[in-house]
């Protein structure tokens, strides 16, 4: 069933850990609502696994939060708050640290949309940046669903489960 434009805005930005769920929400959410998904990985991953400069990462961004209709998976905290002040929904995902870990570990080796290439292996310091994201990221997350709680519609997601039946759920 397609969700209604009342049940789910049309500029929706997803957040989390790594290995969280994001990307497969986002790409179950775009299959039931119909709108543009947009990979911030694949704005900043090349191929050959160089990244793009932060001007031309933010050009992209720009021209992207441009349009009427999206759905942005990915965190990239320097222009979070951006995707905050233009985006009507923001699904959070604020999972224990060992779940975001075990889901990394398990697609190593698999094709994926949202990547520009085939992890073959779980980097250490990606793995630390996981490690660190509670400290790191969750505080400055947090900050700006505060300050946004009143003027978006924020979804917190505990768990894949909670994630899963929410995108179950017939709206």
């Amino acid at each position: 069933m397609i969700l209604s434009n009342e049940m789910v805005g049309k500029r929706i930005i997803i957040i989390g850990s790594p290995g969280s769920g994001k990307s497969t929400f986002a790409r179950k959410l775009r299959d039931k609502t119909g709108l543009p998904l947009f990979y911030l990985d694949l704005l900043f991953h090349q191929p050959d696994r160089t990244t793009v400069s932060n001007e031309k990462f933010d050009e992209e961004l720009k021209r992207i939060i441009e349009k009427d209709e999206w759905i942005i998976d990915g965190n990239y905290q320097r222009t979070l708050p951006l995707r905050f002040e233009m985006c009507t929904d923001v699904f959070f995902f604020d999972l224990p640290l060992n779940e975001c870990l075990e889901g990394v570990t398990s697609r190593i080796g698999q094709v994926r949309e949202d990547m520009p290439w085939v992890e073959q292996k779980f980097d250490a310091e990606f793995r630390q940046y996981i490690i660190d994201f509670p400290k790191d990221q969750l505080p400055k997350i947090y900050s700006l669903i505060d300050q946004y709680k009143d003027k978006r519609i924020i979804t917190i997601f505990r768990s894949r489960d909670d994630a899963e039946e929410w995108i179950s759920q017939e709206r």
